[in-house]
Parts: C-alpha cells; sequence; structure tokens
C-alpha cells in the first residue's frame, strides 16, 4: 500500500484510542519543577536589575513579575487538570523566552511603546506583558482542547488558500512602516500577517509533502546527471521560490522570504531525504536574490549594510554598528543587567532595540554566556518539536510537528545573525522575545499545537483513503 498522510511510520508510538470519560488530573512534576528554576532565574534578574537601576536590592517591578509568574502557575495547573500526556519541557523553555523579554522590556524606556485601554496608558513592558499573558493563555488552550488534527489535514488546500489571501490583502491594502510594508490594520486591531501566514505554509506543506512522499522518494526524472522528483511534484518548490522573492520585492522583508524558504527546503529533506532537492533550492534561491540586489535599491542597500556597515556609520549603518559595539561591550560574562545600553541624547543608542535588535541588548548585559544560553533556549524548543516528530503516528503528524519546531528555530537563527552580522539585517522578530503582539501570539499558536501533537493519548489518524484520484493523478504524471 502507498504510504499517505495517514499511513502510521514504521517504529513511531502508535496513538491511543480516544474515549471520552471523566477528566482525570495528572501531575506533571518535571514540568513544575522547571517552572520552579525558572521562576527563581527571573526573581533573580528582577533582583539584579534592580539593584543596579534603583540601588537597592529589591525587585524591580514586583508587580509585573509576579503576575507572570501567577500565569505560568495557571497554565500548569491547567495542563495538571486536563490529565493530558503532553511534553513537559515546552512550557519551562517558552516561559523563560517570555521572562527575559519581560526584564528586557522593563528596562528599556517605556515610552518607546505606550498604548491607551480604557483610558489607562500603558507603557513598553505592561504591553508587553498583556501580549505574554495572551499568548501564554492560546499556548495552554490549544495543549489543552485540540484533540484531533483531522481540521489541519482535511482543508489544507483551504488554509493555503486564506494564507495566499492575506498575503495579497497585505500587498494591497498594508501599511508602509520604514520602508516595509508588512502590517495589516482592520479597525483597531493591526499585525503582521507574515507571522500567521508560516504557521499556514508549514500546515499546507506536511499535508502535500506526507500525501506525495513516496512519489517524491521513489520516482525520479533525470536532468543530466541531476536526479529529480517527477517534474509535476517540482512545481511546488518553484511556487515557493517565487513567493519568497515576491515577498522580498513587494514586501520588501528578506526576513519573512528567508524564513518560508529555509522551512520549505527543510521540510522538503525531511520528508525525502533528498540532499540534491535543497541544493538546488538554495541555488535558485541565491541566484534570485542576486538578480534582486542588481535591481532593486532596497535590497542591494541591505547587502551593502552587511557587507560594511561602516561604511555609513551614522546613517545606513548606525544601527549595525551600535549592535555591534554592544556585543563589544558585554564581553564574555555582560556589564551586568541594568548597566547596559548608555543613552545618546536621552535614547537607547539602537532605534529598534525592543523589536529589531533585543539580542544585543541581552548580549551587551549578560553577554556572550547569555546569548549562547538564550540560544540555547531555542534549541531545546526545537529538540523537543523534532522528538514529537519522531514519536507521531503517521507522516502528516511528524512532518506538521517537525515543521512548527522548525519554524522557530530558524526564525530565531536568522534574527540573531542579522544582529550578529552574520546574515543581512531583515525584519523578522526574536520568538518570544521581540516586542510585538502578532509575534508573540504566532508563536504562542506553535507552541499549542506542538502540546496537542506530544499527548500519547490524542486521537487516531485517521483511516488511509486508498486510491485517491489525485494519486493517481500523480502516478500517471509519474509515467
Amino acid at each position: 500500500m502507498t504510504p499517505t498522510s495517514s499511513t502510521p511510520r514504521a517504529g513511531a508510538t502508535p496513538a491511543l484510542p480516544h474515549v471520552l470519560g471523566p477528566i482525570r488530573p495528572r501531575p506533571r512534576w518535571l514540568e513544575l519543577r522547571l517552572l520552579g528554576l525558572v521562576a527563581l532565574a527571573l526573581v533573580v534578574g528582577s533582583l539584579s536589575l534592580g539593584a543596579t537601576v534603583n540601588g537597592s536590592f529589591r525587585l524591580y517591578d514586583a508587580q509585573g513579575l509576579a503576575t507572570y509568574l501567577v500565569a505560568l502557575l495557571g497554565a500548569h495547573l491547567a495542563q495538571v487538570l486536563a490529565g493530558r500526556r503532553t511534553d513537559q519541557v515546552l512550557l519551562p523553555a517558552v516561559a523563560m523566552l517570555g521572562g527575559i523579554s519581560l526584564l528586557l522590556m522593563q528596562r528599556l524606556p517605556q515610552d518607546l511603546v505606550t498604548q491607551t485601554v480604557f483610558g489607562t496608558t500603558l507603557g513598553l513592558a505592561q504591553v508587553q506583558l498583556v501580549w505574554l499573558l495572551l499568548g501564554l493563555a492560546v499556548a495552554t488552550t490549544l495543549g489543552i482542547v485540540v484533540r484531533s488534527d483531522s481540521w489541519l489535514r482535511r482543508y489544507k488546500y483551504t488554509w493555503a488558500a486564506a494564507g495566499v489571501g492575506l498575503l495579497l490583502l497585505t500587498f494591497v491594502f498594508g501599511t508602509e512602516i520604514n520602508g516595509q510594508r508588512l502590517t495589516l490594520e482592520i479597525g483597531p486591531l493591526g499585525g503582521q500577517p507574515t507571522e500567521l501566514l508560516k504557521v499556514i505554509l508549514v500546515v499546507f506543506l506536511a499535508g502535500y509533502l506526507s500525501e506525495n512522499r513516496a512519489l517524491l522518494v521513489e520516482q525520479d526524472t533525470w536532468l543530466g546527471p541531476i536526479r529529480l522528483p517527477p517534474l509535476p511534484y517540482l512545481a511546488p518548490m518553484v511556487a515557493m521560490w517565487a513567493i519568497a522573492l515576491g515577498i522580498v520585492v513587494i514586501q520588501r522583508d528578506l526576513g519573512a522570504a528567508l524564513l518560508f524558504f529555509g522551512v520549505f527546503l527543510a521540510m522538503l529533506y525531511v520528508a525525502t531525504g533528498r540532499a540534491s532537492l535543497v541544493i538546488i533550492g538554495l541555488v535558485l534561491f541565491l541566484l534570485g536574490s542576486a538578480l534582486m540586489a542588481t535591481v532593486f535599491d532596497h535590497i542591494r542597500t541591505r547587502v551593502d549594510i552587511w557587507l560594511d556597515p561602516f561604511a555609513d556609520p551614522l546613517g545606513a549603518g548606525y544601527q549595525v554598528v551600535q549592535a555591534l559595539h554592544a556585543f563589544a561591550r558585554g564581553g564574555l560574562l555582560g556589564v551586568g543587567l541594568g548597566a547596559g545600553l548608555p543613552e545618546v541624547a536621552g535614547r537607547p543608542p539602537i532605534p529598534e532595540v525592543h523589536t529589531d535588535f533585543p539580542l544585543a541588548a541581552l548580549g551587551e548585559e549578560l553577554g556572550i554566556l547569555g546569548v549562547v544560553a538564550i540560544l540555547g533556549l531555542y534549541l531545546v524548543v526545537v529538540e523537543r518539536g523534532l522528538r514529537i516528530g519522531a514519536a507521531a503516528a503517521d507522516d502528516f503528524r511528524s512532518l506538521l510537528a517537525v515543521g512548527l519546531a522548525l519554524v522557530i528555530g530558524i526564525q530565531a537563527f536568522i534574527i540573531a545573525a542579522g544582529n550578529l552580522k552574520v546574515l543581512p539585517l531583515t525584519g523578522v522578530t526574536l520568538p518570544f522575545i521581540s516586542y510585538g503582539g502578532s509575534s508573540i501570539l504566532a508563536n504562542s499558536l506553535v507552541v499549542g499545537l506542538l502540546l496537542a501533537l506530544s499527548d500519547k493519548g490524542v486521537e487516531p489518524p485517521p483511516v488511509p483513503r486508498v486510491g485517491s484520484r489525485w494519486r493517481r493523478l500523480g502516478r500517471r504524471a509519474a509515467t
């Protein structure tokens, strides 16, 4: 029988039948112990921040920190009462990243972001705390209530169409900020649709690749010495290449293009094991990017800044130069929370420190060791996602878990590399640390789905459909 998206995978842990019955609370001791370590680390960080900024040994913002820790305890208790056997490491890892973000936003000038809600004006740290609490609620709710993935696998093409429509809406009606059309505003609500689009992309690719995995692996088309899958099945790769470059051209968003195409190539390799497809995709992307850099000024400017930011240290290269100086001042151990970020004319030296350069600020105050620890937390999230994918009951769930984990990992790598001048600076956020509601909510959606997929008692995959019309057409095209 030809493997399909619902065919159980060899060596996978079989999903247990879903039986409706009374909810039985299940203790989660590992998660509780790890959350205790998170709470201890954040309390120590807040005391250090308070001692540096206020000169007294007390919590810098006791109310904000207490609210966040109580919310973490509530999320843990909700998981305990739900009784689901989900991963116990994901929540503490994400909680630590969110806590670091909260301490950083408390440290920065509060007027960087202000919002008025019901007559009350909230500063940067308060707004970020609200988004973190909402993100925690989203992840916890999804981890508890989602027991079947049929709503994802059955409507994957609908999700893909919705994602393309969302992208087109941003192209036409998006708000341009700093030369980039990334934000879509509908009434009082606004956000970056590319954050949601990355989740939709993973769902679609998981469905497509799992359905056509056998043809992509077993059937061959030879182009000279290069072995390729059947040509009709290369169409999605060409389409993704065109969409990625379209994002670069129209939205001027190199970060989203790198993220989407990086996730696509990684999932393609996981599904097929063919390194040749990844190499071809990388070559196409690099050639297309080089072409765009010669045609469009804003792309060429990004590349020029990356190659030599000191050519214009007070103009185009200002942010990158200041970020490099921040890392240099931090050294190995950092200058301490609250002791970095000297102000220039009353403002932080890095203009977009709360969105584009949070890692530079943390690198100055926590040092290279702190940066390595933060990147290690992202590796923990990715490792848990890969572990969930390896234990999944079928190809769709496996690819979905792997893709969701890679979304966070690749996005963190892109923005970290941009801060460190390893890659050109891009417009993506550092997951769970950068300021931004749409970013936090989208990444919380990812974590919530990973929690749901990790449940050992989730509903089994649907019965495979043999001889579907698309599979017959695929075999016909292969011959």
